[in-house]
């Protein structure tokens, strides 16, 4: 757990009024708006096509909106703000390390492992920003420490379990050091047992956190507030619990908790 924000401290995130329309005519995202502060865990929740990976897509800089309409097209304004930096695809140094300190763990582990090692996966992104010999060392053992995968770092990464494949990916996310931690459908695919020892790890990890995911029971074991996204807007913002507990709501953005799971008191 993080200490609380204090305040005036620059936000891990700020997405201010962003519009995103595809090539094609399609509109994602309809003036998005929504701050993260420093250490917080957010689950950004909503049914399938509305606009979560869009906007995923705008915190490093992939997808831009505002002032640098993509491909000549219009409908594309806001900005974005990683602990104070704005994300400017005309400015390469600026998001380098933008893209640093935004580490996006995808949906399949099989996406970010490519070497031959799972120590080799884990120092491949900071062996890129320069980082050799003892300092290195010291970001792979802690990114590995971090999430249970010390003993595995000389395995290949497709002789592992699936969980364990994901626990590596967001190994190599960590060794980065990033300032937020993007996570995309972290549980899915995940037995029992996997599911339970990723939430612990995530819930001991000292970084800001935006889960995105459709596992409502995750998100109220691993983030107190949850954002719902749906047709490119915020549509509620608020206390996990709460909103979880409002069937209406969810129904109104195809929103389900699994049968029988009842959220609870506090």
């Amino acid at each position: 757990m993080t200490d609380a924000p204090l305040a005036g401290e620059v936000p891990s995130l700020r997405v201010r009024d962003v519009h995103y329309t595809y090539p094609d005519g399609q509109v994602a995202l309809r003036g998005v708006n929504l701050t993260i502060a420093r250490g917080e865990r957010v689950a950004l929740l909503g049914p399938n096509g509305a606009g979560k990976t869009t906007l995923v897509l705008h915190l490093n800089g992939i997808l831009h909106s505002g002032g640098h309409a993509l491909n000549g097209h219009n409908g594309q304004t806001g900005s974005v703000e990683v602990a104070g930096l704005t994300v400017d695809p005309n400015d390469r140094r600026t998001l380098a390390e933008i893209r640093r300190r935004v580490g996006i763990v995808f949906q399949d582990p099989d996406d970010q492992l490519f070497m031959p090692t799972v120590a080799e996966d884990v120092a491949f992104g900071p062996a890129n920003l320069g980082l050799r010999g003892a300092e290195l060392a010291q970001r792979v053992d802690e990114a590995l420490a971090a999430v249970g995968m010390s003993e595995h770092r000389d395995r290949a990464p497709h002789h592992l379990s699936f969980g364990q494949r994901r626990r590596v990916a967001v190994a190599t996310v960590l060794a980065m050091r990033p300032e937020i931690l993007v996570l995309d459908e972290p549980s899915s695919n995940l037995d029992p047992a996997s599911r339970r020892e990723l939430a612990e790890i995530l819930l001991s990890l000292p970084v800001t956190m935006l889960m995105v995911t459709h596992d409502l029971p995750y998100a109220l074991q691993l983030c107190p507030r949850s954002v719902i996204l749906d047709n490119g807007v915020i549509a509620a913002d608020g206390d996990t619990r709460a909103l979880l507990a409002d069937a209406e709501l969810l129904a109104r953005h195809r929103l389900e908790l699994p049968y029988g799971f009842s959220v609870g008191a506090r």
